[in-house]
C-alpha cells in the first residue's frame, strides 16, 4: 500500500511545527507499506488546494494528515471534521475566518474512513498516551481534516502534541483547544516512531 503522510509547517509566531518535524522523519517504509510525505502550508486558502495536488499527483492508497495541538499531551487521531473555519489567529497568509463554511451546502462534519480507534489502540498497546478525539478544532487542521474525510482515498487526521526542543516553549494550541496549556518538551525524539505506530495500527 502506497501512503501519503503530511504535516504542516510552522505558524504563529513559532519557528518549529512538531507535526511537520516527525512526518518528514518517517522512513520510506512503514512496515509494508511504502510512505511519501509532504509538509502542507498553515492557510485556510492553500492547504486544501495543495492536498488536492498532491493527492493528483501521487495517487495513494491512503492519506494520514497530521496536526500539532498545543493543548493535548496524547496523540488523538480525530473521528470528525467539521464544516466550519473559525480562527482565533491569523493564519499564515493573514486571513482570519469567522464561522465560515469550508464548503457551501455541503455535510456539517464528516467522518473518518481510516479507523482512529484502531490507531490509538495500537498506541495504547505500546504504552503510549493516546485517545480517540471528537473535536478538531476550526483552525487549519480541521480545515485539511474536513478536506481529507470528503476525498474518495481513505483518510485520517492526527493531532500531536505540540512537543519542542529544550529551551523552546510552543505558543500556539488554542486554534485547537480553547484552555490549552504549555505543553512538556520531553518526547520529541520519539514522535516520529509514535507516528508510525499509530499509522500502522490504523490501517490494520
Amino acid at each position: 500500500m502506497h501512503i501519503l503522510v503530511t504535516g504542516f509547517e510552522p505558524f504563529g509566531n513559532d519557528a518549529f511545527n512538531a507535526s511537520g518535524e516527525a512526518v518528514r522523519q518517517l522512513p520510506a517504509r512503514l512496515g509494508e507499506h511504502e510512505v511519501t510525505t509532504a509538509i502542507l502550508p498553515v492557510s485556510f486558502a492553500a492547504s486544501g488546494q495543495v492536498l488536492a495536488s498532491l493527492l493528483a499527483e501521487h495517487q495513494p492508497d491512503a492519506l494520514i494528515c497530521v496536526g500539532e495541538a498545543g493543548g493535548r499531551a496524547a496523540i488523538t487521531p480525530e473521528r470528525w471534521a467539521v464544516n466550519e473555519d473559525h480562527a482565533r489567529i491569523p493564519d499564515n497568509d493573514g486571513e482570519q475566518p469567522r464561522s465560515t463554511a469550508i464548503r457551501e451546502n455541503a455535510p456539517t462534519r464528516v467522518e473518518a474512513s481510516i479507523n482512529p480507534t484502531a490507531a490509538a489502540q495500537a498506541l495504547l498497546a505500546a504504552g503510549l498516551e493516546a485517545s480517540v478525539s471528537e473535536d478538531a478544532g476550526r483552525f487549519v487542521c480541521n480545515h485539511v481534516a474536513y478536506v481529507a474525510y470528503s476525498q474518495p482515498v481513505p483518510a485520517l487526521f492526527i493531532h500531536v502534541p505540540a512537543l519542542r526542543p529544550p529551551g523552546i516553549w510552543a505558543t500556539v494550541g488554542a486554534e485547537t483547544d480553547a484552555t490549552a496549556i504549555q505543553q512538556q518538551r520531553s518526547g520529541l525524539s520519539e514522535l516520529p516512531q509514535a507516528l508510525g505506530i499509530a499509522i500502522l495500527g490504523a490501517l490494520g
